[in-house]
């Protein structure tokens, strides 16, 4: 994935009028971790700021997307994906999201903050379904047209913590758990342990912060790491 930044070259003339590329940054991690809470707080904070930015999110972002999402997590078409229909109804939807969102907003200066991106297919179908790492590789780089984050924020949370958070959210919204986070405990323990397996492989993109703090203090972290590593301040 990192072998493939996006590195779009401008001539003289165009840097006269064309704004600095916007930042990327991306939300992961198992469920319950706060990534959505945490993501818009970002963008609020950017806004403080006088930094433009905007929210998206996985599956989803663009009227494709949400109806693929909408497939992926309830089964609207009124069957499940097979496994491997799983993979690339996932690359469909960031394949929509990169050019139709993400690309356009970087080039026009604006920060893109997602809820969710390629790192999300590695964790759940490769370390949670056992698909080869090498092939979601290669449909990853055909998604996301060598679009990388700047920064990756991996939630970390225990799932035993991260599922209680959830049932208890789900409660209170009146809403159900949906086809993947209805998977067996270990399915999520394999996508915790693929997370922290990808933070090691790209200690200079992801980093890992303990999301079973209270929420201010974790913004606290993150907004730290964005200063540091994007803001360079």
């Amino acid at each position: 994935m990192d072998s493939t930044r996006y590195s779009r070259r401008t001539s003289p003339a165009e840097s006269e009028v064309t704004p600095p590329r916007g930042r990327f940054i991306t939300f992961e991690g198992p469920e319950g971790g706060g990534k959505t809470t945490q993501a818009q707080r970002v963008v609020s904070r950017l806004e403080q700021s006088g930094i433009a930015a905007v929210y998206t999110r996985e599956p989803g972002g663009t009227r494709l997307g949400e109806a693929i999402r909408s497939l992926l997590q309830f089964d609207s078409a009124g069957e499940s994906p097979f496994p491997e229909a799983e993979v690339l109804l996932f690359a469909a939807s960031r394949a929509q999201l990169v050019r139709k969102v993400i690309l356009p907003q970087l080039e026009k200066g604006l920060w893109v903050i997602s809820d969710r991106f390629a790192d999300s297919t590695t964790a759940y179908q490769g370390f949670g379904r056992g698909f080869s790492l090498d092939d979601i590789l290669r449909i990853n780089r055909f998604a996301i047209d060598g679009v990388t984050p700047d920064l990756t924020i991996v939630l970390d949370i225990d799932v035993k913590e991260g599922i209680r958070r959830l049932r208890k959210k789900h409660r209170l919204n009146g809403t159900e758990f949906d086809r993947l986070e209805s998977e067996d405990f270990s399915f999520h323990e394999r996508i915790r342990e693929g997370y922290l397996e990808l933070a090691r492989l790209y200690p200079e993109r992801i980093r890992v912060v303990d999301a079973s703090r209270d929420s201010d203090t974790v913004a606290e972290e993150i907004w730290t790491l964005v200063r540091d590593v994007c803001l360079n301040v």
